[in-house]
């Protein structure tokens, strides 16, 4: 049997890459109202939790805007500490899981060096590993009726000639978690891999931005494994990822290597106050991945009676196969039309026939279940 084939790419500098559209965009290229665009591209949640409201509605915020944070984030550490049962030393708080990320690259990605992205996943990580000067070791996983798991194989041999290797689980873009005991299996393959091969193993990012809709981690992992770098943030289920905080939890003497390229104040001091009391208030989460959970499974349902291919899914946004990168693309721009923003995948990506759609609330779902019917033959 032939090996799996992975991909390399090495550019002599940083694509230019570019971010989703703004609602202005949209609105000025397809002729729709600014407020009517409602965005299923970008996996926030509807509304922000209540206690964020709270804070900042009547002028109940009085943090000091004057001032700068404290440049250790002490009380929103010692709470994110609390919530994900860490020490204060195993965590690193950043702006945001894309800034934590950035970081990851810095402190353990040299220029020249690899990183392996099982793939498709999130594009972040490509984008990390090619602004550091670095090769993207690209390895396909397994496919839809694998549930999209990583090819654990393929990954441990791209393993053993390179400096990182980018995990997701709940994988984004195809909503599904890792295979149980698959990501220990390949912790502890890297590991003994590396021991027989007298060298560092690569450090290993698992990135849990879902966790909460799953109700488990891999934290734990870390305490046989300080390569293992858990990314977390504020931003899904805790709906506040306008206020962008992020969390690397690891050992400390593996997180000591990261603080070296942390900035000093790239929170604000309006999200360190907020998220630390949300973070707080664990109920405020519980209840809004409650209602995602039922809208999920409700719009889901509505999107396969108008014979849209839904994958499954376990956290905050649906996969929809659509059959052809055609298909996809003409029900992409159907949709724009009606003040809709899909996420879309381009040409070549494995899954260009495909539509990635956030969870919303049940108004804004009940446009993308019109849209649906209106756009199926």
């Amino acid at each position: 049997m032939s090996p799996t084939p992975v991909t390399t790419s090495l550019p002599t500098q940083p694509t230019s890459y570019s971010w989703e559209a703004t609602d202005e965009e949209v609105a000025a290229r397809y002729g729709v109202p600014i407020e009517s665009i409602l965005r299923f591209d970008l996996n926030t949640s509807p509304a922000p939790p209540e206690i964020a409201g709270r804070i900042l509605a009547g002028g109940a915020f009085d943090a000091p805007l004057s001032e700068y944070p404290p440049s250790d984030y002490r009380r929103l550490v010692e709470t994110a500490a609390r919530v994900y049962g860490v020490g204060t030393d195993e965590l690193l708080v950043g702006a945001g899981a894309d800034e934590i990320l950035d970081l990851i690259g810095k402190a353990f990605l040299p220029p020249g060096g690899a990183a392996v992205i099982p793939a498709p996943t999130y594009a972040m990580y490509r984008v990390v590993t090619e602004q550091r000067g670095a090769r993207a070791v690209v390895v396909p996983r397994l496919g839809p009726d694998a549930g999209w798991a990583i090819d654990e194989g393929a990954v441990r041999t791209a393993a053993e000639t390179a400096d990182l290797v980018w995990l997701c689980s709940p994988n984004n873009p195809t909503a599904l978690p890792e295979p149980d005991g698959a990501i220990a299996r390949l912790l502890a393959g890297i590991a003994g891999d590396a021991l027989a091969a007298g060298r560092s193993p690569a450090i290993v990012a698992l990135d849990e931005a879902y966790a909460e809709f799953v109700d488990r981690s891999l934290l734990a992992l870390r305490n046989d494994h300080p390569n293992l770098v858990v990314v977390r943030t504020a931003s899904k289920a805790y709906g506040l990822a306008g206020l962008r905080v992020g969390f690397a939890i690891a050992r400390p003497e593996t997180i000591a290597r990261i603080v070296p390229y942390r900035p000093p104040g790239s929170v604000s001091i309006v999200s360190v106050t907020v998220v630390t009391e949300a973070l707080a208030d664990p109920a405020g989460m519980r209840a809004n991945v409650a209602r995602v959970d039922a809208e999920r499974d409700r719009l889901a349902a509505a999107l396969r009676a108008a014979d849209w291919n839904v994958g499954p899914s376990v956290t905050n946004f649906l996969l929809v196969d659509l059959g052809t990168p055609e298909r996809a693309a003409a029900i992409a721009t159907g949709m724009l039309e009606r003040g809709l923003v899909p996420r879309t995948f381009p040409a070549g990506h494995p899954l260009a026939h495909a539509l990635r759609l956030t969870i919303r609330d049940q108004a804004g779902n009940d446009r993308l279940i019109a849209a649906a019917r209106e756009l199926t033959p």
